[in-house]
């Protein structure tokens, strides 16, 4: 017997009315959902792998993304269930459920915070080890008392995001996702602008098209690499919302796959931009490097322009992690209940509890790096490449093909191997910093 069929809990069920979203506004919040806080990161990956191999991962990454929504998609056409959740569910019974629940929880919830932590650091700075940076606010006003970090984060929250994130609609956010890919758009172009400012004056960084290898141990340290672009291309947990909506699920894969290609030339332009304009002192976060005082009126106004227009990018991005996390937590927790858009208390007393915990985690937390680098090792990598190979080999509907099977082999072995690796180097590098501090 095939397992109960799994709606969408966060709207009516079976209602009509919702199916009305287009095929443009699905790829607006696929483009939104995938590119997020990946953007800030990929020009760093440059620098570890050098530009050939890196430009070669965004594609292959783009490529694997696309195989694996397609095979979550054909197996959802082809079951009862309208969820990711509910698809594992049918191939594994109530652990691939929650299974799924729990990734999606810890890789959205990761997000949201590493989104008003950014935030925070472009309007009131952060500090790393001794140095100081500056943010917009306190370069522009001084360091005041309403522009601290939590002062300007609790602001956001309150006055931007808490209107955004109170709409039940998927749809409802194409117009705000509309802008946060525009934004996305206005940032690779003045970092284009100002790199090739750079080139033209000669004060271009070195850059590297490949790799230094020394040792064996440089070799395996290139694979921390992968998880950052893994979590950058990760949206499946969005996947089934948008599709809910659409007038005709079947153009969900074509949403995707125009939205992978978008994505992946914005990847691909931000990252030899940036690279080409910081060289080796690139940081993992590019925007730190961005608050360096230039030489000129103008640069310094495009620096700002760049970290400003970021920053309104991944408010306009919060909404849509959020959406999929309230989601996923209402399905986990309230399995039997109506659906959320019919309980108002639920609904806001799980939106306001998300607010209020992104907040008081991202004042507790100083940095990005490890959370980035933890999610694309784990959770992001079941969700985009494990899962749905996995529910492939399972073919509880007997739809694989021999082809089918071999694609969900590759996916799988590659994810869970990078993944491995990278985890041990991030654990080994870890415990050498700890040892180091004893020592000094």
């Amino acid at each position: 017997m095939s397992p109960a069929p799994e709606q969408v809990p966060l709207l009516p069920e079976k209602s009509q009315a919702t199916k009305t979203a287009s095929v443009s506004g699905a790829v607006f919040n696929v483009s939104t959902s995938i590119i997020g806080a990946g953007i800030m990161s990929i020009p760093f990956t440059l620098k570890v792998l050098g530009i050939i191999p890196a430009v070669v991962l965004i594609v292959l990454v783009a490529f694997m993304t696309d195989l694996s929504v397609e095979l979550l998609l054909r197996f959802t056409h082809s079951g009862q269930s309208m969820t990711y959740a509910g698809v594992m569910k049918e191939s594994f019974g109530p652990i691939g459920s929650v299974a799924t629940q729990v990734c999606v929880m810890i890789t959205n919830l990761g997000g949201l915070i590493m989104y008003l932590i950014i935030i925070g650091d472009v309007f009131s700075g952060n500090k790393g080890g001794e140095e100081v940076h500056l943010g917009v606010l306190q370069q522009w006003f001084g360091i005041q008392w309403w522009n601290s970090r939590e002062f300007s984060i609790l602001f956001t929250v309150i006055f931007l995001l808490l209107p955004l994130v109170l709409f039940q609609r998927v749809d409802s956010l194409r117009f705000s996702s509309f802008v946060s890919v525009v934004l996305a758009v206005v940032f690779v172009a003045i970092s284009s602008v100002l790199a090739i400012m750079a080139i033209v004056q000669g004060t271009t960084k070195s850059t590297r098209l490949v790799p230094e290898l020394d040792d064996q141990t440089s070799f395996f340290e290139l694979f921390t690499a992968v998880p950052v672009l893994v979590t950058a291309f990760t949206f499946h947990f969005n996947v089934h919302p948008i599709r809910f909506e659409l007038r005709n699920s079947k153009d969900m894969m074509l949403a995707v796959r125009v939205a992978l290609l978008l994505c992946a030339i914005i990847y691909v332009a931000i990252g030899i931009f940036g690279y080409l304009l910081f060289g080796d002192s690139l940081m993992s976060d590019i925007l730190t490097n961005f608050d360096r005082t230039s030489g000129s009126s103008i640069g310094a106004l495009l620096n700002d322009t760049v970290r400003l227009s970021y920053a309104f990018h991944l408010m306009l991005v919060y909404p849509l992690l959020n959406f999929s996390l309230r989601f996923n937590i209402n399905e986990l927790l309230f399995p039997n209940k109506p659906p959320l858009a019919s309980d108002t208390t639920r609904f806001l007393a799980i939106t306001m509890a998300l607010l209020a915990f992104t907040y008081l985690a991202a004042i507790a937390f100083p940095n990005i790096w490890s959370i980035f680098q933890f999610m694309g090792s784990t959770s992001t990598a079941c969700l985009a490449f494990i899962f749905p190979g996995a529910i492939a080999l399972r073919d509880v509907n007997g739809i694989s093909t021999k082809k089918d099977k071999v694609v969900a082999a590759v996916i799988v072995t590659l994810a869970a191997v990078s993944s491995i690796i990278a985890i041990a180097i991030n654990i080994n590098t870890t415990f050498e910093n700890k040892s180091g501090e004893i020592v000094n």
